[in-house]
Order: structure tokens, then C-alpha cells, then sequence
């Protein structure tokens, strides 16, 4: 079950209208959704599309796509999460070739090189100029009142690695990091490059069994890099590289406690 077999969304820059086709089960929330908003702002590297709480956001969630899609992905799940009080910011990943796709110009946050098993497979250049426009996000959250301790960096398949990139790299603590699908990159840098803000940061990680696009062991190899000292959260499901309703579940249930 993909999320979008959940939840039709037909999204505009600057409008949005949603329509549930098979909803989760996840109770009445009460919450009203407030329409999205299109940001393209000239300090920012990245154009983000950002759902906004009905007041003042005490909270704030940076979710980062995949490769090939958009920050309209992962929008439809916002009213299904309970939180009344958080900013969530979807950016859009600048499109640029692929090189494991042709050459072909694509929404990426890093060029693929190749599917090799080796550090290799990924430009490193890209992954550090993605960290920075990151970072600009998060101070930005910051500049608008969101103190970055409220702030959750979450993502999809590449946007997860670069969740686990930026997140372990970062100066600023961060409320959590969510990781749906992901892997590490730039790998043997780690251990050099690993900051002390988020030694103790919170971390959900989540993954398909069946996923034949990034494969489980590689998430669960990334976790156990990653989880000594923090709580520490591994998660399987029954399903490739997707999202599902139990998934869904389990999220809002960890984004709630966490905020």
C-alpha cells in the first residue's frame, strides 16, 4: 500500500484540495487543515511547500522526498498526524542529472553514480552542498521562533540518508530524526565528521522487508551506526519501498510523544 493509495492529493504552487480515498483509521482528530503554501524565497537554496498550524507552529517537521518526486509526496499525511502546533516544511529538491538513470533530469538531493555496494555510488559534492541548504532550513525555523530542539528532520529513501547525513553532522540539536527507507552515505567520514548536538538525539528508523530498492539491511546497518546513546527505534513492515498504514501509525504515535 503506497501513500498514495491512502490519500489523492491534486496540488497546485499555490492551492491544494485533498479527497480521502481509503483513509487510516487513526480516530477523529478535530484538526482543520489549512491549506498549504508555495514558498520561493531568493535567501533560500531550496522552494518549499509548507502546511501551517491554524496558530503560532511551537514545533517544526523538515521532510525530505525521495528521488524523482517532490515535496508533494509525503503532504496528504500531515492531517493524519495529531499536531496541532507544528510547521511542516516539504522542500523540493533541485532537478539535476542521474547518472544510474541515464543522465536523465530528475528532482534529486545527490547524484547516484552507480548501485555499486561502495562509497562511491554517491557524489559526495552533492551531499555536502544538500547538508548546507539543510541547514538553511533549519535556521530559518529558527529565525521564525521554532527553537531547533523542536525541530524533527525527517525523510524518504534519499531524503533519509541525507536525514542521517545532515542529522549527525549538524550544529544545531534537533528534536529527533526520522529515517523511512534509508542508508548512509559518505560512510568513512562518519566517525570524523559525527558532532556532539545530536550524540543523544532521538532517532525512528523505519523499513519495507520487501524493499528491493534499498534494501533492509542496509537500513538496519545504518541504524546500528547510528544508535548507541539515544533512544534508538527499529521498525519493519511487511512491504517494499513504500509507506503503509501501519507505518503511518506509527509515526504520528512517535511525532506526538516527541512533540
Amino acid at each position: 500500500m503506497r501513500l498514495h493509495d491512502l490519500i489523492d492529493v491534486h496540488l497546485s504552487p499555490f492551492n491544494a484540495s485533498y479527497s480521502i480515498r481509503s483513509p487510516v483509521r487513526l480516530g477523529g482528530t478535530g484538526i482543520e487543515l489549512v491549506s498549504p503554501i508555495f514558498y520561493r524565497e531568493e535567501e533560500l537554496s531550496l522552494d518549499t511547500l509548507e502546511h501551517h498550524p491554524g496558530e503560532g507552529a511551537t514545533s517544526a517537521v523538515i521532510w525530505l522526498h525521495g528521488l524523482g518526486a517532490s515535496g508533494n509526496d509525503f503532504l496528504p499525511m500531515v492531517p493524519h498526524l495529531g499536531l496541532r502546533s507544528t510547521r511542516f516544511i516539504f522542500p523540493n529538491a533541485p532537478e539535476i542529472p542521474v547518472t544510474i538513470n541515464g543522465g536523465m533530469q530528475m528532482p534529486a538531493w545527490y547524484d547516484i553514480l552507480s548501485m555499486e555496494r561502495t562509497e562511491a555510488r554517491e557524489n559526495a559534492d552533492d551531499i555536502r552542498a544538500t547538508h548546507v541548504k539543510i541547514e538553511e532550513l533549519i535556521e530559518r525555523e529558527v529565525a521564525r521562533g521554532v527553537p531547533s530542539e523542536n525541530i524533527v528532520l525527517a525523510g524518504f529513501s534519499q531524503g533519509a540518508a541525507m536525514t542521517l547525513f545532515t542529522g549527525m553532522r549538524t550544529r544545531y540539536r534537533l528534536a529527533g530524526l526520522m529515517v523511512l527507507s534509508g542508508y548512509l552515505v559518505v560512510e568513512s567520514s562518519l566517525d570524523a565528521e559525527r558532532g556532539e548536538a545530536n550524540a543523544g538525539t532521538p532517532i525512528l528508523c523505519m523499513h519495507g522487508t520487501e524493499d528491493e530498492m534499498v534494501p533492509c539491511d542496509l537500513g538496519r546497518h545504518a541504524f546500528e551506526r547510528v544508535e548507541a546513546g539515544r533512544e534508538a527505534i527499529w521498525k519493519t513492515y511487511a512491504m517494499g519501498h513504500e509507506v503503509n498504514g501501519p507505518q503511518i501509525r506509527d509515526v504520528r504515535a512517535w511525532l506526538r510523544a516527541l512533540l
